[in-house]
């Protein structure tokens, strides 16, 4: 004991929060106990631990019987080597030493403040669930439970990060998620040398196929009904202490164009929904290259009257069409991360307003032309349609060299641009799966449509080769055959 003891204290000698409480209990026993105020429940501890061992007064005791009749907290547990104790005392639960023993006991007393669930303010809904995850990870594991009942759903845990020791889940459902993924997803999760892990992204960009890619290959969010509808179709989650953020792999491209609400109301709707957004994702993305392309090289495209319309308003700007998209560009994406950073009662305010009075002004001093602010107008309210940030983010990013493409050869530098971008979504993989595998290998009932519940009765592909069915065939709704209509 007094070796262990000497070993915790040289630890945490210049530690002012690591509180240290020693005291006799029955006749000729010593206790030592150690955790770390702030992380610990110090009122519990006096309760479940001290005032019990306090009005003990029989002879020696052993690590065993204070455990099973002393202590009455039931999450107690025995730790023998010094690494565990160091763990347990640095997520907060409090190490009883006692006598010459080598053995000592933890308990789960600690006292985390923890936010409160609420709902995902960037992935909200109008119908479905209104419960985010948290940056507590019991909290995460607990919401999915709540949802998948079943005891095939696996938690394996991990612990990454030499200095933060950060907690990781790796979740899937057996019989469903493949063996192949699983061990996919653990190897190169135990491949990991880091000192910290302080977000899951830092795991993202750690573990993805193509690190260069702007394109995302694994899907990041804060639904657990999200995770839920994942799990349930093969794939696997890993979810991180101290984000609310859960990643989940395999993904394909339309896994990234699907929002949560398409599943929560009617299939016409979220397939009309769809179409939009796939259209409104080629218009962010490629209207102001195309705008550049035909004032610079393509006049002939434009009607007469258009072409005169656009020539007038541009009479006075002295920059070429190239510049001029470039200039707007760049400022419309200043003001909208200006309008994110800044706190919420002013971001929208000053991203609106100041979208407003630039262009109004930069016009009326004749350094853009009308046209191109309704360009970059549209393109902006465009982007919003797509359903995930991370999923705008490239786009974002491609769009400034398809201008440059078209601001140097045209339509056809835009072809260019778009080939070769067709070319390099075809190359990526998300764990070894296509990242546009869905559109050659699947039923495309989940893909540009969003088919009936009742019509989706496989699962992906790509993603599980076992138990493929989700629900029984033939469930499409019909009238009972023994009414009557009255």
């Amino acid at each position: 004991m007094e070796q262990n003891k000497q070993q915790l204290e040289e630890v945490y000698s210049k530690c002012s929060d690591f509180i240290i409480r020693s005291f006799p209990v029955g006749d000729s026993n010593q206790v030592v106990i150690y955790y770390i105020d702030g992380l610990a429940n110090a009122s519990r501890i006096e309760q479940t631990i001290v005032e019990p061992l306090m009005g003990f007064n029989g002879e020696t005791i052993s690590i065993g019987y204070l455990a099973q009749h002393l202590i009455t907290s039931a999450s107690s547990k025995l730790v023998v080597t010094f690494d565990e104790a160091i763990k347990h005392l640095s997520i907060g639960e409090p190490l009883l030493l006692l006598n010459d023993e080598a053995q000592a006991i933890t308990f789960g007393l600690s006292n985390w403040q923890t936010r409160s669930i609420e709902e995902p303010t960037a992935e909200s809904v109008i119908r479905g669930p209104r419960e985010g995850f948290t940056e507590t990870l019991l909290v995460n594991t607990s919401l999915i439970r709540r949802i998948i009942k079943s005891p095939l759903l696996k938690m394996d845990s991990l612990c990454i990060g030499e200095y933060t020791q950060t907690n990781i889940i790796v979740t899937y459902i057996e019989g469903l998620a493949a063996a192949e993924l699983i061990s996919e997803v653990k190897e190169r999760l135990g491949r990991i040398r880091i000192d910290g892990i302080l977000e899951s992204g830092y795991i993202e960009e750690l573990i993805e196929d193509s690190p260069l890619s702007p394109f995302p290959q694994i899907l990041s969010t804060e639904r657990p009904d999200v995770v839920s509808a994942n799990l349930l179709e093969g794939r696997v989650a890993i979810l991180t202490e101290g984000t609310p953020f859960a990643l989940i792999a395999p993904i394909t491209f339309f896994s990234l164009m699907q929002s949560a609400e398409d599943y929560y109301q009617r299939f016409l709707f979220s397939t009309a929904i769809r179409w939009l957004r796939y259209f409104f994702a080629a218009i962010s993305l490629l209207l102001p290259s195309f705008y550049v392309a035909l004032l610079t090289f393509h006049q002939e495209m434009v009607p007469g009257s258009l072409l005169i319309s656009m020539a007038t308003s541009r009479e006075a700007v002295p920059f070429p069409a190239l510049v001029e998209a470039l200039l707007m560009e760049i400022t419309f994406e200043a003001l909208r991360e200006a309008g994110v950073r800044l706190p919420k009662q002013i971001g929208a305010a000053v991203s609106i307003v100041g979208a407003l009075v630039i262009g109004q002004a930069a016009v009326q001093a004749g350094l853009v032309s009308a046209p191109m602010v309704i360009i970059v107008a549209i393109t902006g309210i465009s982007s919003f349609m797509i359903p995930r940030y991370i999923t705008g983010l490239p786009i974002r990013l491609l769009r400034f060299p398809f201008i440059l493409l078209a601001g140097s050869l045209g339509l056809l530098g835009i072809m260019s641009g778009l080939i070769a971008l067709v070319l390099h979504l075809c190359s990526l993989k998300s764990f070894h799966v296509p990242y546009l595998s869905s559109v050659v290998k699947s039923d495309l009932k989940d893909i540009f449509i969003r088919s009936p519940i009742w019509m989706m009765d496989a699962r992906p592909d790509l993603v599980t080769e076992t138990n493929k069915y989700r629900q029984a065939q033939g469930q499409m709704p019909k009238p009972s055959q023994g009414s009557n209509d009255q």
